[in-house]
């Protein structure tokens, strides 16, 4: 079975190479072949010396495109770039930092053995941030439930058969948002649980900023829920406050205001021509091994 790593980076190329030889260092099954693709999204720094004597992986190549695209764009372009130039029979899109854990992978390939051609994901059990920042994300999961209906515990990292991910590269959302996407496009995901790990080198780029971004991204896929939903919260606050109205009861509507103009404006990034034209910003591709 054909396994191809999905890993886009941006400048941080010391972990990712730590994230591949770990991956190598693995005890997989024979049946599976493992082949790692690097999305470079337009990197400004070069990258170190690497080690390519990866014997556990069968090849490793590295893409690099011409302009940064941000993080979720790369992980739709690389979808994209794995359906069309490669062959296998799953993809496995992780962060290259080492927060999102190697050994897990075997997880997943243990999952494909139960149940074939089902999409996996990672759901996270447990985080590694500070107690601040695991409370936002609570609420984070509970705002995306309230107003979509949707629960999702999940990010970028998961297994994904072809049957999938060909469904994703012909939905608008992955452009937007890939956990958006996957949850859109696949009713029934299979899940396994998930442990926020530990960057290798530096701080974790996951922001109170980039979480919020990331929260609004997932909702605006299913934006036609969320105006509905708010709606019926705004009447039926509104009528809840009409005998006390004030600036302080008003203060949760304001919030609503500025979260529905910043979906509208998060929605306008779903944009299919960009994404079937995305292979024309790649610039090269090296094969390392």
């Amino acid at each position: 079975m054909k396994i191809t790593i999905l890993i886009p980076v941006f400048n941080d190329w010391q972990s990712v190479f730590k994230l591949v030889e770990n991956i190598n260092n693995l005890t997989i099954d024979q049946k599976f072949e493992i082949s790692i693709i690097i999305l470079n999204d337009a990197s400004s720094h070069d990258r170190i010396q690497e080690n390519v004597n990866f014997d556990n992986i069968k090849s490793i190549k590295i893409v690099n495109m011409k302009i940064n695209q941000g993080h979720s764009r790369c992980i739709a372009t690389g979808l994209k770039y794995i359906y069309e130039k490669e062959n296998f029979d799953y993809v496995i899109p992780m962060d290259g930092d080492g927060e999102d854990r190697p050994e897990e992978i075997v997880d997943f390939l243990n999952k494909t053995n139960e149940i074939v051609n089902k999409p996996i994901v990672g759901e996270r059990v447990k985080r590694s941030e500070d107690l601040l920042f695991q409370i936002c994300y609570k609420i984070h999961k509970l705002i995306t439930l309230t107003f979509t209906g949707k629960s999702i515990k999940f990010g970028n990292y998961s297994c994904l058969p072809k049957i999938t991910v060909e469904k994703m590269i012909n939905e608008k959302a992955t452009w937007n948002s890939f956990s958006g996407s996957l949850s859109k496009v696949e009713l029934n995901l299979l899940k396994i649980p998930s442990t926020r790990g530990y960057r290798y080198f530096g701080p974790s780029k996951m922001s109170f900023y980039n979480l919020l971004k990331h929260s609004l991204s997932i909702i605006s896929v299913f934006r036609k829920t969320f105006l509905i939903r708010s709606a019926v919260f705004i009447i039926l606050y509104i009528l809840f406050i009409k005998n006390n109205a004030s600036i302080i009861t008003s203060i949760p509507l304001v919030f609503l205001f500025i979260a529905v103009y910043s979906i509208s404006n998060l929605a306008l990034r779903e944009n299919m021509d960009e994404y079937k034209n995305s292979l024309n910003q790649i610039d090269d591709v090296e094969i390392l091994k």
